[in-house]
């Protein structure tokens, strides 16, 4: 478990505690990008998976799980904006 560690100076310093490479974005950018475009993704399927139910095509189970997770991606997605949004504020009061 310890050779997984390396040390701070080491040529890699992507690598995480276990020995597999952290990927890594082009910047933040593409980062939120991608992000938000599973979270779209996420809320389409549970929207795909309740109509699908109501016409008698997923169990009760499927639709449930589906809309879960798209309520996840969505809470999510509304914490990032308000924490964005917090950001903004505070740098908006900062005097110039």
């Amino acid at each position: 478990m310890m050779d997984a560690i390396l040390p701070l100076s080491g040529k890699d310093t992507t690598r995480a505690v276990t020995g597999t490479v952290a990927p890594t974005a082009a910047n933040f950018g593409e980062t939120f990008a991608n992000v938000a475009a599973t979270a779209r993704d996420t809320l389409r399927a549970g929207e795909a998976a309740a109509i699908s139910g109501i016409a008698g095509d997923n169990s009760v189970q499927d639709v449930v799980e589906a809309l879960m997770s798209a309520e996840q991606q969505l809470r999510a997605a509304i914490a990032v904006r308000d924490r964005v949004v917090a950001a903004y504020q505070e740098i908006s009061r900062m005097q110039i």
